[in-house]
């Protein structure tokens, strides 16, 4: 077994590793669980989440044990580089990683729960959201600081963004589902643009993003950023709509 704490939350260890011992069979399911698994618990009077990384395939779990770190590991890591740099992400607590003679058998990621009010997703599912165009334009400016700060999240996709209401028309953003990620000394022009592609199919969000991503980086017009903004986000959705055709196609023929 692997296992690591953040020192702030030392004196919860026992509670923390009970909660990860009998995950299986307390907590509350939060979310689907087709994939990874989340469930809530109480500590200390607070909310935490607990994510069950799904059980990896004999190659990865060889992989996570002597090549690479696991996604448990990696997101507890990176929760911290991001909170270094003043972006804002559920705390980190803990993470532990179980090993076989295998490889890596199963692990836990242990942070902090944020109940906020929306996430990027109903920005683009539904029509006419409250302060629609003010998030987005926030959310523009503070996926710009990230680029800024060198940090390429490489799942930057419409559930991983949390928003929270903080004040009349302001909004704080946490980013979650942290275990793809880059870290630059500077980021190119490309890599800020296909940062956007997972976001959304929407032209007219697209418009307003690259409107205000210009806003802050003049080393391209507006006019530049929002076509290359585009062409890379009409290239994810043809890529994302042909696997899906795929997917289809392979279930048919097994059935």
């Amino acid at each position: 077994m692997n296992f690591k704490i953040n020192p702030i939350f030392k004196n919860s260890t026992e509670s923390i590793l009970k909660n990860i011992e009998t995950f299986n069979t307390s907590g509350t399911l939060f979310g689907n669980g087709d994939r990874n698994k989340i469930k809530l618990f109480s500590l200390n009077e607070e909310t935490i989440n607990i994510k069950s990384f799904k059980i990896p395939n004999i190659v990865n779990k060889i992989a996570y044990k002597y090549f690479r770190k696991s996604k448990a590991k990696r997101s507890f890591e990176f929760a911290t580089i991001l909170l270094e740099k003043g972006i804002g992400t559920p705390t980190p607590l803990a993470f532990l990683e179980n090993f076989s003679w295998v490889g890596l058998r199963d692990s836990y990621y242990v942070s902090q729960h944020l109940v906020t009010e929306l996430t990027y997703r109903e920005l683009v599912e539904i029509a006419n959201y409250p302060d629609y165009e003010n998030i987005l334009r926030q959310f523009t400016k503070f996926t710009f600081e990230l680029h800024e700060k060198g940090v390429e999240f490489l799942d930057h996709s419409p559930g991983n963004t949390l928003i929270k209401k903080k004040e009349a028309n302001q909004y704080d953003f946490f980013l979650v589902d942290l275990n793809r990620m880059n870290f630059h000394e500077n980021m190119s022009f490309e890599q800020r643009m296909n940062n956007f592609r997972r976001l959304t199919p929407k032209k007219e969000m697209i418009a307003v993003m690259s409107n205000e991503y210009s806003k802050f980086y003049t080393a391209k017009s507006e006019l530049e950023i929002f076509e290359q903004m585009w062409q890379d986000t009409t290239q994810f959705q043809e890529e994302f709509a042909k696997k899906k055709r795929l997917k289809k196609k392979l279930k048919f023929w097994k059935s």
